[in-house]
This record gives structure tokens, sequence and C-alpha cells, in this order.
């Protein structure tokens, strides 16, 4: 069968990706920096239609990002550009991303480069490897010296002759890199508070839009990744945005609802048990039941009858 023209490309290795873009053949097989301002050989332009599925991390830094965020008639966002990044398995590219480098900066990081240290399971836990493009991460000034250094730093090691601790070091800068990423993160999440703010009331309307309709029937219970869509966020965003602001995930926010809804339904109306169940999207009374004794410490029926006896 025919392959598609606008199929995305597959990188099974960083080799396949610096011969897709016409670079040079990376020094080490599993980790390579590129550096756009340094660098002789400019990556080959890539037609939009030119997607590629990626089979190692990227973290790319940008000099300026196109995607500030406006709020009302301002922008709370800095000016000194910011970071991207990406995990193995995910689609990159787009009209606004035509390259594997799209940035000064390029970190591209096999899995298997981190596979003997305690980098490799954590960096699986850092959100921001699967937010949309517009929820780049937006640096100050002195947060971009800091980011800037841990490349050059990473740069040097790669450059020079390799030895048994070059691993290490590069395996630091990164584990460093990340951590100042995942703090950065938590100060973007404050400094947009007001924007959050609004998305915070928009989750909870959608959520009371959610139990109030029929869907609850036909759909089950709303997931995160429903509340994303129609939030125009990415899950991993909303979750971390919501746990910096409220400290609960947008998943811990469906159970709080699903609890209050079920609360008042044990208690106002005379449904039965496995009728609140179906109401409110749970194909089983059984996983109900098992769910609201592990928020209440009480059965649906202990509910009722103490609420009842109060």
């Amino acid at each position: 069968m025919k392959k598609p023209e606008n199929a995305p490309l597959r990188f099974a290795s960083l080799s396949d990706a610096h011969r897709a873009f016409g670079l040079p053949h990376p020094v080490h097989p599993l980790i390579s920096l590129l550096n756009s301002s340094s660098s002789s050989t400019p990556a080959k332009a890539v037609s939009a239609h030119h997607s590629h599925v990626l089979s190692f991390y990227k973290i790319s830094y940008r000099p300026k990002l196109s995607s500030k965020l406006k709020y009302g008639q301002g922008y709370y966002d800095f000016d000194e550009g910011g970071l991207l990044f990406a995990a193995p398995g995910q689609l990159v590219g787009s009209t606004e991303e035509r390259d594997v480098r799209c940035g000064e900066y390029t970190l591209l990081i096999h899995p298997d480069f981190l596979a003997s240290y305690p980098l490799a399971k954590k960096i699986r836990h850092y959100g921001f490897f699967t937010y949309a493009t517009n929820e780049a991460l937006h640096v100050s000034e002195a947060e971009k010296k800091l980011l800037l250094a841990l490349f050059q730093t990473m740069e040097a090691e790669l450059a020079s002759r390799l030895d048994e601790f070059s691993q290490e070091v590069v395996v630091a800068q990164l584990e460093l890199l990340l951590t100042y990423a995942n703090r950065f993160y938590k100060r973007q999440f404050l400094t947009r508070k007001a924007v959050h703010s609004d998305l915070l009331q928009q989750l909870e309307e959608t959520l009371a839009d959610c139990f109030r309709s029929e869907s609850l029937l036909s759909r089950g219970i709303p997931t995160v990744q429903h509340l994303a869509q129609r939030l125009h966020v990415s899950p991993s965003y909303l979750s971390d945005m919501l746990r910096t602001l409220t400290g609960q995930s947008a998943q811990q926010h469906i159970h709080d609802k699903l609890i209050e809804q079920a609360k008042e339904q044990l208690a106002t109306t005379a449904l039965s048990v496995s009728e609140v169940a179906y109401a409110l999207g749970f194909e089983h009374p059984q996983s109900f039941s098992r769910f609201f004794k592990t928020k209440t410490a009480l059965s649906p029926l202990a509910f009722r009858q103490s609420f009842r006896h109060n």
C-alpha cells in the first residue's frame, strides 16, 4: 500500500532525524545537542505536511515564542523566549515548527541514554513533555541565563573527549534543567493567575454542565481528556495548573463533583443506589459503591441512613 504523502516521518533513531533534516551524523547515537547559532549546516526546510513522530525526548529553547498568552488588553508572559518539550511517541511539526531544531538550542535524548539512571523513570512524570505548543514555558531574562548556561555546559561536555564521567555529567545537567523547568512552570501558573482563575471558572461551569445534561447516561463520567478538550488546553497542563493553584488534579476535581452530586441525590431523592449510580455515569452499581465508600468512608446506603437520622 502506498504511503500517504502527508504521512508523518517516523524517526527510529537520532541518526534518522539528523539524516532527514540534512544535519551531520550525531557524535553520540543516543544524545544530540544542536546549536543553530553556531552550526554551519542549517537544517533543510521541511514541508508542514511532514510532521514527525519522535522516538526520543526533545527539549528546545526558542529565543522568541509565538505562543504568547493574551488576557484582556495585556500580555502576561516574558519576552525572552522559552522552552518546548516533547516525549517519545509524540507527533511533532506544524506550520510554525518546520524542523527538528526549531530553536537556538535543541536537545534530543534517546530513552536508552538514561536507562541506568533514576532520571529514566523520573522524566516520565514531568507533565510538560505532553503540553501543547501554546503552553510553552516562557522565561525571564534571569531564567534564560540559567537555562542557556546548562545547555552550554552540556554542549561543551559532549564536544570534548568522552570518558567514564561524561554521561554522568550530562545526565546531572539534564536533571537540573528539568528541575528548573518544573520550578519555572510553577511560577508561570502563578503569574498567569488572572488567566487561570478564568480557566478555573470555566472548568466549574463545564463540570456543572456535564452533570446537568443527560450525557452522563450515554457518555459516562467526564474524563480529564474531555474537560481539557472543552477548555482548549492539554490534559497534562490542566492537571498541573490545578494542582499548583488548588492542590488537586483535574481527576480529583471530577471525583469531588461526583461525590457532591451523589450525596445530593442520595439525600434528596428516592432513587435506589443503582439508579443513582447509572444517573452519574457508572456502568456498574458496585463500582459506584466502592468509589463512594473510598471517598467518604461510608457506603451509599449508610450515608443515606445517617443523613436521614440527623
